[in-house]
């Protein structure tokens, strides 16, 4: 009989291990940490009062940055010089141009047949002729009235020196004796009278020059205001011909040829091709803020242009301001009248701000709330915002530079304070 080996073992106590360090307390404790960390976060979703998937959601990180505050505007392409021609005066068209022609500086643009003006205008020519001739008689007459009054004036000479020399002849008399001192009186009266009338000759002949002058005058008056009438009947018909202020583009053409039209009916609309400018119709909300000279950026198709503002509407119309707006460093090529255009305006840069991407949540929650990420659950807290641009806002209270805030799609968050976000 072999013998076994019982006879050599021998009874040890078992070793006393750390808890940690048990291989039945490893596999509990890896069991009971998933459990753990899943009550947790089970926890977390259990208090969400909704929840929502990802993919309906635009979140973005709050960053330090530069916002720059601006405004997008619709406009157009205006002509600083665009002059429209009006009819002076009601006739027959007769168009010498078509709408798209260049044109230069003093081209007949289009003539104006107006019988009514030059029926005028031969009475006012046949007036003039007759008052003409009627101030041709009037300085005849006047010089024969001149010469009448002088003749008197002699006259009055002659007689006076006449009785100068009757009464010389009387004083020699009276002293020899041979005439009574009665005959010396009566001449020297005669000479007194005499001279009576040659002084109211002399001042007859100044009134009487005077007196045709002032009628000589008033006619000739009559004849420069005839002159002047018939000066201007003249110029109404050669404004007749309608000439181009400018060298530029006809624009627009309101008539057709041979139409009959009123006095100050529009005609022809002309474009200065070299000065163009853009038109923008800013909203009402943002009047305040624009001013002379602020810095705007006009895109045109896939191209960009400086401007700035150089004139401001002083009235609001439909809930919009026009402004006009000049380009600077030269004008883009390739623009045309009424092209379509959008512009930038640029109000002010805020440098090292917390900035985020704009979205919905400005105006759906008036700037006053937004959900923040915490993980996976997105909490409504309090924010205050600062400045807007189109793409950014400032945050001034509410947010930390790394944190995500749901941006767009919180319509579907309702008044939950906690949402899941799956």
């Amino acid at each position: 009989m072999i013998r076994d080996t019982a006879a050599q073992d021998r009874a040890l106590a078992p070793a006393t291990l750390p808890l940690w360090k048990r291989p039945a307390a490893r596999r509990a404790a890896l069991i009971a940490l998933p459990l753990v960390l899943g009550l947790w976060g089970l926890s977390g979703w259990l208090s969400a009062e909704r929840g929502v998937n990802a993919e309906r959601l635009r979140i973005a990180e709050v960053t330090r940055g530069t916002l720059v505050r601006d405004a997008v505007v619709d406009g157009r392409v205006v002509a600083a010089v665009s002059p429209t021609l009006y009819a002076p005066s009601a006739g027959t068209v007769s168009l010498r141009i078509q709408a798209g022609a260049t044109v230069k500086t003093g081209e007949v643009l289009l003539a104006i047949d107006s019988p009514e003006l030059k029926s005028e205008l031969s009475r006012e020519q046949a007036t003039l002729a007759s008052l003409d001739a009627e101030v041709g008689r009037q300085r005849i007459e006047a010089e024969k009235q001149r010469q009448l009054s002088r003749r008197t004036l002699d006259e009055a000479e002659i007689a006076l020196n006449a009785r100068r020399r009757d009464l010389e002849r009387t004083e020699r008399a009276h002293r020899m004796g041979a005439l009574a001192e009665i005959e010396v009186l009566r001449a020297q009266d005669a000479v007194k009278s005499a001279e009576i009338v040659r002084e109211h000759a002399l001042r007859g002949v100044d009134l009487e020059s005077r007196s045709v002058g002032f009628d000589l005058a008033t006619r000739e008056q009559a004849l420069q205001r005839q002159r002047l009438a018939v000066q201007e009947l003249e110029r109404r018909i050669d404004a007749l011909h309608l000439r181009a202020p400018i060298d530029g583009q006809v624009g627009t053409v309101s008539v057709i040829d041979r139409a009959v039209v009123a006095a100050n009916t529009p005609l022809v609309t002309l474009v200065d091709l070299s000065r163009l400018q853009a038109e923008i119709e800013v909203p009402e909300a943002y009047a305040d803020d624009v001013g002379l000279g602020l810095q705007v950026s006009v895109r045109l198709g896939q191209n960009e242009a400086p401007g700035r503002v150089i004139a401001v509407s002083p009235e609001v119309v439909a809930s919009r301001v026009r402004v006009r707006v000049e380009f600077e460093g030269g004008q883009p090529e390739g623009l045309r009248q009424n092209q379509r255009l959008s512009a930038r305006l640029l109000f002010e840069s805020k440098p090292d701000v917390l900035i985020v991407p704009r979205g919905p949540f400005v105006e759906a929650q008036g700037g006053r709330h937004a959900w923040v990420m915490e993980g996976d659950i997105a909490v409504r807290r309090e924010i205050r915002l600062g400045a807007q641009s189109v793409g950014a806002v400032e945050i001034l209270e509410g947010a930390a530079p790394g944190d995500r805030i749901v941006i767009a799609g919180t319509d579907l968050f309702g008044d939950a304070e906690r949402v899941v976000v799956r």
